[in-house]
């Protein structure tokens, strides 16, 4: 056991005015499993990479381990993959090797095929063995559910809730519950360590929240009443003293000295007060800094005039000579929100573009509704560029609307200015979903909508589905959301 200390960090890239941290400071335990929780574009990755010391910063970050980053790079895919095992944990021996493949339910017969020929989850799992053999290494895990099915994430789960010493960036809930001890997270003023799962800090973040949005709505009445009893106690302090050049009623001069002591104590009260309301003042700005806002969000599905909008029999599909899969029937009835569930490379996101449109080679049935309207989001974000005004007078959805989706979804008004292609991962996601929002459609159509997606933007999705209800097909991996907003599920065999 030791400590990664990090002290007073600050970094911004170059040319930027604002620092993506300041003046951060905290203690981890290499025993520990964390779970690094944050809205996109918070700096998760950057800091990741400030641990690796890929970047120039301020400040101090003290360990006696190594770090090593996931996802790691591969240089050359043509080697075999005992060859790329060997390169990052050298110091192993094959059986341990294969012992380790074997906990995340890969065969050993891989080791000598080229790296290159693996799918992308067993090329995820064989680079998560191989760098859990290195001895005295703290990993940093950056979302390394990408490319692995529900079925491999259960797999995932049950791996890294036996291990130890790593920081895990992952939005996935289940994940998160089931193999951290404690949460690191960035909040909009601050990064903070937390013990428990990502429940029990949601928990306390609601009740932290809550208290905070009580005690500035006191503070305000408490700031309100104390600034109108400041300016009567001034106003009557005045009058008092001005009253010691005047007389009483029967024409006696007053005492003086009696009315300065009357006007000395009611300026004395009224600064107290004043007092007292700067105070409350101060606890008052010193609230609500980290409080995330995720308003709701909103969605206009068509109605269509008839009950069925999709309709597949006995559809088989093809990749070259290659059956993906045969015999498969289902239906989509309007008000349906299916889940297409299957293993990587079986087909899903087939279906959904032949949905669409696009030219993919199948036998069977399969009937799409006349006239129907369908607003699709592909897994795909590479080919986004340019600008978002641009993006949106293209897409023909309004530039307004657009906006204040993205908005909604934690967009900063300097990214409205930047290239999307420039945005993180789970930026260019929002992209693609705000647009959907934007389009008026009979079926919705998403194709891992939330790959690369934050917490509070998956919640906020959620909620907008329950509550406007579209017609909606989907492939989803988090198993949380899937089983929270789908009606029905299609399983491909």
């Amino acid at each position: 056991m030791s400590l990664i200390n990090v002290s007073n960090l600050t970094f911004s890239y170059d040319g930027s005015y604002d620092n993506i941290f300041e003046d951060v400071s905290f203690q981890i335990d290499t025993d520990w499993k964390l779970g690094f929780i944050g809205r996109n574009g918070r700096g998760k990755t950057t800091f990741l990479k400030l641990l690796m010391g890929e970047y120039e910063y301020s400040g101090s970050i003290s360990a006696s381990v190594e770090f090593e980053y996931f996802p790691y790079e591969v240089e050359d895919k043509t080697r075999f993959t005992i060859d790329v095992m060997n390169e990052i944990c050298p110091e192993c021996m094959e059986w341990e090797k294969v012992k380790e493949l074997s906990l995340l339910d890969v065969e050993e017969d891989i080791l000598y095929r080229p790296f290159a020929t693996l799918s992308n989850g067993e090329q995820t799992k064989v680079l998560l063995a191989s760098m859990f053999l290195r001895r005295n290494c703290f990993l940093l895990l950056d979302e390394p559910t990408n490319h692995l099915d529900i079925d491999a994430r259960r797999v995932l789960v049950n791996y890294l809730k036996n291990k130890k010493g790593f920081i895990l960036v992952s939005h996935d809930r289940n994940l998160l519950d089931t193999c951290i001890d404690h949460v690191l997270s960035i909040n909009k003023t601050n990064i903070e360590v937390q013990k428990g799962d990502f429940s029990s800090w949601w928990e306390n973040k609601m009740r932290q929240d809550n208290f905070e949005i009580a005690e500035n709505r006191k503070l305000v009445g408490e700031i309100k009443r104390l600034s109108e009893a400041t300016r009567r106690s001034a106003v009557w302090a005045h009058r008092v003293e001005k009253s010691k050049y005047g007389k009483d009623d029967s024409g006696i001069k007053l005492d003086k000295g009696y009315v300065g002591h009357k006007s000395a104590k009611a300026m004395k009260r009224a600064k107290n007060i004043e007092a007292r309301k700067m105070k409350a003042i101060s606890q008052k700005s010193e609230l609500l800094h980290n409080i995330e806002e995720y308003d709701d969000l909103k969605i206009t599905p068509l109605e269509f005039y008839k009950r069925t909008l999709v309709e597949a029999k006995d559809l088989a599909i093809f990749y070259g000579d290659r059956i993906v899969f045969s015999n498969l029937n289902f239906a989509i009835n309007a008000g349906d929100r299916v889940a297409l569930a299957g293993r990587n490379g079986s087909g899903k996101t087939s279906i959904l573009k032949l949905i669409v449109g696009e030219g993919i080679q199948y036998s069977g049935s399969l009937i799409v509704a006349s006239g129907l309207k369908v607003s699709y989001i592909s897994q795909d974000t590479s080919w986004l560029y340019g600008n978002l005004s641009d993006f949106a007078y293209e897409n023909g959805i309004d530039e307004t609307q657009f906006k204040t989706i993205l908005r909604k979804l934690d967009f900063g008004r300097e990214q409205f200015d930047k290239d999307i292609a420039d945005f993180s991962a789970g930026q260019k996601k929002k992209v693609l979903i705000a647009k959907s929002l934007c389009e008026q459609a009979h079926l919705y159509v998403w194709d891992e909508p939330l790959n690369y997606i934050d917490v509070f933007s998956r919640m906020q999705i959620e909620k907008l589905i329950l509550e406007y209800c579209p017609t909606l097909l989907f492939v989803e991996h988090d198993e949380a959301f899937r089983n929270n907003i789908s009606t029905k599920v299609v399983e491909i065999e």
